[in-house]
């Protein structure tokens, strides 16, 4: 059984094969987060892209937990200049066999600076074969690309995907995702956390649901699907 959360904003949690996995950890100071970062624990990080919003609290979770961080090879030699001792860079269209399962790095359209203006490489979306066989794509911060067609060649069991715009792909935008992934379950993130990209995922879930095959999950932050 694999279990997802979705902690408010990007901020996404993944249990699988007894593995604690935190995507994007931002806690302190996201008005949608739905706990503390005192309060989760981490095997490992996966950090999509630079973002103050999205690299969040990471240094603190490894300093409490040693969790080890996953990012691209920009990210992860950045988190090791902050003490980060176990830090594993990838780039995109790498994958890596790790204990919870074979992760590759996707395309995102976005950018990637670091919270002190250092360079944090290309932005990325992650696609997670885990152990027991199961798709995850996790999008991330991202605008809508022709490519998601061939993630969707994947066969994805679990799409996560922006809806908020003005950042990232928008209800529309993301309707479209949709319709080229073609996954069993998908989950609506990266929206409500700030006026600026308030919508409304129950609306967008009904549009979703009777435009494709999927099965929509709109979930409250702190809430969790099995599957």
């Amino acid at each position: 059984m694999n279990q997802f959360t979705w902690y408010g904003h990007a901020t996404l949690g993944l249990e699988t094969d007894g593995h604690k996995i935190l995507i994007d950890p931002f806690f302190t100071g996201n008005p949608a987060a739905s706990t503390r970062a005192e309060a989760v624990n981490a095997d490992f990080i996966l950090i999509s892209h630079g973002h103050g919003d999205h690299v969040g609290d990471t240094l603190e979770i490894v300093k409490r937990t040693g969790a080890s961080v996953i990012s691209n090879a920009e990210i992860a030699s950045w988190v090791r200049e902050q003490g980060v001792e176990k830090a594993h860079p990838q780039h995109l269209g790498g994958g890596f066999q790790h204990p919870f399962g074979y992760l590759k790095l996707t395309l995102a359209l976005h950018g990637s600076a670091l919270p002190d203006g250092s360079y944090g490489g290309n932005p990325a979306g992650f696609l997670l074969t885990t152990n027991d066989g199961k798709k995850i794509y996790m999008a991330q911060d991202t605008g809508l690309f022709g490519d998601m067609k061939l993630i969707g060649d994947e066969g994805i069991d679990l799409a996560v995907i922006p809806i908020g715009d003005n950042f990232t792909m928008g209800p529309e935008d993301a309707l479209r995702a949709v319709k080229f992934l073609r996954p069993k379950v998908v989950i609506p993130i990266h929206y409500n956390t700030w006026d600026l990209i308030a919508q409304n995922p129950v609306s967008w879930a009904e549009k979703a649901q009777a435009e494709t095959q999927a099965k929509v999950v709109v979930l409250k932050a702190g809430e969790s699907f099995e599957f």
